[in-house]
């Protein structure tokens, strides 16, 4: 099982049940000589296409890369940190502050529903569903014209569980416990989870529910970590159903629906520490702890999706109406004066109408247009649980009509060309900016200011085209262009507005350049793969430390770096492959190139694993992870401010083992952090912030045991 696109020598692409063999570690396969069995994805162009028809880089993790990686560790940031090249790295707390794709801005989905809040970014989008109820994850790698608004780095995009179709009723019981190897106590947590599904007649059904506790968690020393943004003593809901109707041979209907919820309610404390000292992390300690739980009270997302295959001239349709309703929750501070606890509050409403229309001009040269208009309501705001309104609700309309072409020459040169025409109108109401704190002086200022409301208007075009060749098995290259498009984070502009009129405020939009080019191969037993690009935009939006305040630098950017990534099927029971992924990035500051800080660029990543299957119903994996140097920057008056702090190489291993006694029965094992490494994660060290300055989990065993009927 391999979780980069193009290694699995031999890949499924039909629909399959929403729970399988696939979902396990154990896998019969029989091939007919000569078959090529194809990826599919949908996330690429919204349409479903196989992956040699995509001039891009594709990282898929499929069920049962997803089962592995979440017995491990069930959080979704780290599952991601561990598999996708490009992808930074994670934090080890409840938000995924710094887990950039690329240098740049990641737009997450559930099923297209776009998870992310660019208005105001609470870094808390990764973490919006369980994983358990995640069919695949397709990631979409540099800047994307497809979706719009916050993909500048690219997108990923959680594709949830179909029914099964082969029964009436089946279903899949889990069981599951987890506990620290040092300093055990109060570390226990535990999960169960039910899910049925089938088919009678025209109807299908999936229904699901997980709920999971976690302990404390503890870093290689026994000291418990910090509780803010902590995953200490979580207690998380995810419900899950989907309902489809097939009313013909041509058209269905169905109804999504996904509620998660995250909310940590602990006895700790946090206990600051001092950055820089590697003996004095920011740990947790027993008190009381102010203010609401943290974490995310709800997360609502439904959608009714209508399909219609072959209209006039062969047309399909596909209309997607959706609505996510997010609430999150962030630590009581003192950021604010008088301290306080901020939520982010997020409202969304979409719609998705899209048309593929086939067409061919010879015996070689054929292709399909793909054409639609996309339409979105955001509402976001800032607010303190005791009232107080840092950001006002801002109300956001988007109209984005798009066309896409697709052109195949000889079979096997496929040409991709398009562009999407972005509507986007703001609404910001007059408020009064509240009083922060100025790391600098340690004073209250900013705040008192009314800033008269009003409209932003951005229009622009966004374009795309790439190249890809895959005749020969042994080398399929592709070149690329395409631009995104983002509005600033708008929420952090106007909290530290200093004007009182908004047409005054700096608040254009930013526009990427991405170039990129690459390759995947197969020859024989190994599988290789590997891309180099370019990011460039004349405005940036990077967060900057100045006299003590927070401001978002608008200078022209430039991110640049490359991917590599490799699989070899050494025996019949023994596979092992890795990757490695390098970026970087400058901004100009008065005709002059600055790195940018840790939050949008990490170290090196090296990932590998080996997969051993001495039995057919037992599998055992290693893999690791490991964080390069980065030391771009030096200290003035001898502090590090946030962003520009020096990080430190770390290596991690993880364990994992399953066994299957009969067709319905399987056990898993997954220890992280095996050797108990002692080290404080990418972000902690990025931050230069004695509070932010925590550790990684010490090593965890998590057992568990799934049923299936």
């Amino acid at each position: 099982m391999r979780i980069y696109l193009g290694f699995l020598p031999v890949m499924l692409i039909a629909s399959r049940p929403a729970f399988s063999q696939e979902d396990t570690t154990r896998r019969d396969t029989i091939l007919k000589k000569d078959t090529q069995l194809k990826e599919v994805i949908v996330s690429a162009s919204r349409r479903e296409e196989t992956l040699d028809e995509v001039p891009s880089s594709v990282t898929i993790l499929k069920a049962g890369d997803l089962a592995v990686q979440k017995s491990i560790n069930n959080n979704l940031s780290d599952i991601l940190a561990n598999t996708v090249p490009g992808l930074g790295f994670n934090s080890n707390r409840s938000n995924n502050v710094g887990q950039t794709l690329r240098g740049r801005t990641v737009l997450v989905m559930i099923d297209g529903i776009p998870q992310s809040t660019p208005l105001r970014n609470g870094a808390r989008d990764i973490r919006t569903i369980d994983p358990g109820v995640l069919e695949r994850v397709e990631v979409i790698k540099g800047a994307t014209a497809i979706y719009g608004n916050g993909a500048t780095g690219g997108l990923i995009n959680y594709i949830t569980k179909r029914p099964a179709t082969d029964k009436a009723i089946s279903g899949q019981t889990s069981l599951g416990a987890n506990t620290a190897f040092k300093s055990a106590q109060h570390t226990g947590g535990w999960h169960v989870g039910q899910l049925l599904s089938g088919t009678i007649k025209q109807f299908d059904y999936i229904v699901s529910g997980r709920y999971e506790q976690t302990g404390v968690l503890k870093d290689a020393r026994g000291q418990v970590l910090s509780p803010d943004y902590g995953l200490n003593e979580l207690q998380m809901w995810n419900a899950y159903a989907r309902l489809g109707y097939n009313i013909n041979a041509r058209n269905r209907v169905e109804l999504m629906y996904n509620y998660f919820s995250s909310k940590q309610r602990t006895d700790y404390v946090v206990k600051a520490g001092k950055y820089g000292n590697t003996d004095s992390a920011t740990t947790g300690i027993p008190g009381a702890r102010p203010g609401e739980p943290e974490g995310t009270p709800y997360n609502h997302n439904a959608s009714l999706r209508y399909t219609s295959q072959g209209l006039i001239g062969g047309t399909d349709l596909d209309v997607n109406l959706y609505l996510q309703d997010f609430n999150t929750i962030i630590a009581y501070s003192n950021f604010f004066e008088h301290n306080g606890q901020p939520a982010i509050i997020g409202k969304k409403k979409g719609l998705r109408i899209n048309f593929n229309s086939p067409f061919t001009i010879s015996s070689q040269w054929n292709g399909s247009l793909l054409y639609g208009l996309d339409v979105l309501a955001d509402k976001t705001s800032q607010v303190l649980t005791d009232g107080r309104v840092p950001v006002p609700e801002m109300s956001m309309r988007n109209l984005a009509p798009y066309l896409q072409v697709k052109s195949v020459f000889l079979q096997h040169l496929v040409f991709k060309a398009g562009a999407r025409f972005e509507n986007i109108k703001i609404e910001v109401p007059t408020y009064t900016t509240v009083n922060t704190l100025n790391y600098s002086t340690g004073e209250y200022t900013g705040g008192g200011v009314t800033v008269n409301g009003g409209s932003l208007s951005y229009n622009t075009f966004v374009f795309n085209a790439g190249l890809r060749y895959n005749r020969l098995p042994y080398f399929k290259p592709f070149i690329s262009f395409s631009q995104g498009f983002s509005v600033p984070e708008l929420g952090l502009i106007l909290r530290g507005a200093r004007e009182n009129t908004l047409a005054n405020i700096e608040t254009e939009a930013i526009t990427t350049n991405n170039y990129e080019a690459g390759f995947s191969s197969s020859i024989g037993k190994l599988s290789l793969e590997g891309a180099a690009y370019i990011s460039t935009s004349n405005l940036g939006a990077s967060y900057v430390m100045v006299n003590g305040k927070y401001e978002v630098a608008r200078s022209p950017e430039k991110v640049y770096g490359f991917e590599v990534a490799a699989d070899y099927a050494l025996l019949q029971c023994l596979s092992l492959g890795g990757s490695w992924s390098y970026t970087e990035g400058k901004r100009e500051v008065n005709d002059q190139k600055v790195y940018l800080g840790g939050d949008r660029i990490n170290p090196p990543k090296v990932t590998a694993y080996i997969n051993y299957t001495p039995l057919s119903h037992w599998m055992v994996r290693l893999q690791m992870l490991h964080a390069g140097n980065r030391k771009r920057f030096d200290p003035v008056n001898g502090r590090y401010s946030y962003g520009t702090g020096p990080m430190n190489a770390f290596t991690i291993f993880n364990l994992f083992t399953s066994y299957e006694p009969d067709s319905h029965s399987s056990f898993r094992v997954g220890v992280e952090n095996l050797f108990n490494k002692d080290y404080f994660t990418i972000p902690s060290q990025w931050q230069a912030d004695n509070l932010a300055y925590v550790k990684g989990n010490g090593a965890r065993i998590n057992l568990g045991y799934t049923y299936r009927f």
